[in-house]
């Protein structure tokens, strides 16, 4: 089966820095889509950044400028470098995965990520 696996959050301050990883298995990693979506206390989960199978990469604005998606498809896995990080960055951050030709997605467990002084 799929699985998608997040690492990498934990307690930061304002301006400092994270990676999360996020590893996949049961999948031949280089047909899907990955995104990094967040989701806040009270607020709608929201997309973050994708990298398309091609190499394509979008970010919400808010993140422009600070955050890096990218993917090593031999090590099945994509990263999410994140700087300059901000309180509003604090969320639980979810790996997702869709296949580039079929209908299934995938979503990982999470990982909190937590921006305070």
């Amino acid at each position: 089966q799929v699985q998608l696996v997040e690492s990498g959050g934990g307690l930061v301050q304002p301006g400092g820095s994270l990676r999360l990883s996020c590893a996949a298995s049961g999948l031949f990693f280089s047909n899907w889509d990955m995104s990094w979506y967040r989701q806040a206390p009270g607020k709608e989960r929201e997309l973050v950044a994708a990298t398309s199978a091609g190499g394509n990469t979008v970010y919400a604005d808010s993140v422009k400028g600070r955050f890096t998606i990218s993917r090593d498809n031999a090590k099945k896995t994509v990263y999410l470098q994140m700087n300059s990080l901000k309180p509003e960055d604090t969320a639980v951050y979810y790996c997702k995965a869709v296949h580039v030709r079929l209908t299934p997605t995938y979503w990982g467990q999470g990982t909190q990520v937590t921006v305070s002084s």
